[in-house]
């Protein structure tokens, strides 16, 4: 199983530590942010991982290499100056991603979900985690109902954690799900990856967990202050994902 990592945003929030470093390469707990989800994918058994990227893209294999370090090998998808959004660079990537599921993560997360426990084959097209609001985001995303299908909206809506499993088929027909939003004629196509999720719940092809362990939306400064310092404190351990 081959897995992506989302690391192509512009880290605006995060300036000015991000003026000179992505954000996925921020140090939390004496490494970088995406370094933890390459050592959590290789003793997951992965070993070919795709990382997007756009913004400062020579630092990833700057500081990153050729994945050796972790048993991996890593390929990089480079967008060009503008990103493309996370359902653009997903489409962007899948070429060096194969035909077969794959493992998705944002760069700019922490999380203790253990990937092993990821379906190598989700029942629909993708399948998500999805983790309690945070303080910054109370609303939610999306429902994870009674059979284990995720549903847009809705009353108890959690938060999606941006880990999540993938089939390439998904993007079969992106185009229909995207209609006419900015970005979709670009050249590679700019989009974001909510509409096809959303299209795909509602032919009850997204299957969802909820997990109950820590994570932290790496946002502002202020949230990767507080997770360095649970990291550096307890290792193993990190701050919840709310705003300090």
């Amino acid at each position: 199983m081959k897995a992506l990592l989302l690391c192509a945003g512009l880290g605006e929030r995060m300036r000015p530590l991000t003026d000179t470093t992505p954000k996925p390469l921020l140090a939390a707990g004496g490494k970088p942010l995406v370094a933890w989800h390459l050592e959590k994918l290789a003793a997951a058994g992965v070993r070919d991982v795709v990382i997007n990227t756009s913004w400062l893209a020579p630092r990833f294999p700057e500081m990153l290499g050729d994945g050796a370090q972790w048993g991996l090998r890593i390929a990089y998808a480079y967008e060009g100056a503008v990103p493309l959004e996370t359902g653009g660079g997903m489409l962007h990537a899948l070429p060096l991603l194969g035909d077969a599921p794959f493992i998705a993560v944002n760069g700019d997360i922490w999380c203790d979900h253990d990937f092993a426990r990821l379906p190598a084959e989700p029942s629909g097209e993708a399948h998500l985690v999805l983790v309690d609001n945070p303080a910054h985001h109370p609303g939610g995303d999306f429902t994870l109902a009674g059979d284990g299908r995720l549903v847009a909206g809705g009353g108890h809506a959690l938060t999606f954690a941006g880990i999540g499993v993938y089939r390439p088929s998904l993007f079969a027909d992106w185009r229909a799900a995207i209609g006419d939003e900015a970005g979709a004629d670009s050249v590679p196509p700019r989009f974001k990856m909510a509409p096809l999720l959303r299209a795909a719940m509602a032919r009850g092809g997204v299957s969802g967990e909820h997990h109950r362990g820590r994570w932290t939306d790496v946002g502002t400064p202020a949230r990767l202050a507080a997770l360095s310092d649970a990291l550096s404190d307890t290792p193993g351990d990190a701050a919840h994902g709310s705003d300090p």
